[in-house]
Parts: C-alpha cells; structure tokens; sequence
C-alpha cells in the first residue's frame, strides 16, 4: 500500500475545495480534481460542469493540458474515485486517464452505486496505475453531495 503523504492530503483538500464550485444537479456528483507534476506543481484543475451540464472534473482538467504533456510521473487527485462508465459521453475518466498516461490517482471517496457501478479504481489499478484511497476525507466529500438521493455527510 502506497503510504498518503501530507502533499497528497493538502493536494486532494483542495480537489474537495474545488468541487464547491460545481453547479448543483439532482443527476451527478459534485467532484473538483487537480493534475499535478511529480515536484507537486499544478498542471491543470477542474471541476464537475464547469463547462458544460456533462463535463466530468478529471476530463476537464486533463483537457486543460497540451496533450504532449508527459503524465506518467504525474498524480490526479478526484475528490471521487474516476468514473469507470458514463452515459454523457464515449469515454470514462478511467479510459481517459490511462489513455494519457497518468501515472498515479489519489481520491478520497468511492464512487457510490448511485449512478453507476464504480469499478474506476480497479481498473486503473489492473493496468498499472498506483491508486490511493484516502478514506479519511470522504466525509467531506458525501458532505458536498448530500443533495443527492441516499447521500449522507
């Protein structure tokens, strides 16, 4: 098990932080996610609709980025574990994120059966990609969705 250091609690505080910036939907959770180099720079940020009703915050974030950008060094960090399916749109932040190569994902809260069934960090995991969970700030992230039907904080 990869050991959660304080950068990565300050680096997935500051997903949570920035799913505060979702529009609210009775349909999808509210998620922020940060791309960050391995000397803990800020690539790239996004959250759940910052764009568009079906933008996914792990995809808006990575669209932010040339897509030259090497990732395999790099960690996102999701306040939810990625989505491993998806109605919205062809490809799962799962499938986008091994398409481009990131190395590493930190998130704090299991997706939920809500939705869809959650498999993204299995998945990520079974390709290759060092996965942490960080269970101790999920509450602060079913905080953010307690809007939704069976959330609690």
């Amino acid at each position: 098990m990869t050991e959660i250091s304080s950068t990565d609690r300050r680096h997935l505080r500051a997903a949570v932080e920035l799913s505060r910036r979702c529009p609210v939907s009775e349909t999808a959770f509210a998620v922020g996610a940060l791309v960050v180099a391995a000397d803990s720079t800020v690539l790239a940020t996004g959250f759940s609709r910052e764009n568009d009703p079906g933008d996914h915050a792990e995809e808006v974030a990575l669209g932010k980025l040339d897509a030259a950008t090497p990732l395999t060094d790099a960690t996102i960090y999701s306040s939810l574990e990625p989505c491993s399916n998806r109605a919205s749109r062809p490809r799962s932040c799962t499938g986008l994120l091994l398409d481009a190569g990131v190395g590493r994902v930190v998130f704090a809260w299991r997706e939920p059966t809500l939705f869809t069934t959650g498999e993204g960090a299995e998945q990520l995991a079974e390709a290759g990609c060092d996965v942490v969970e960080v269970p101790e700030l999920a509450s602060l992230v079913r905080a953010m969705n307690a809007h939704l039907p069976g959330v609690e904080p």
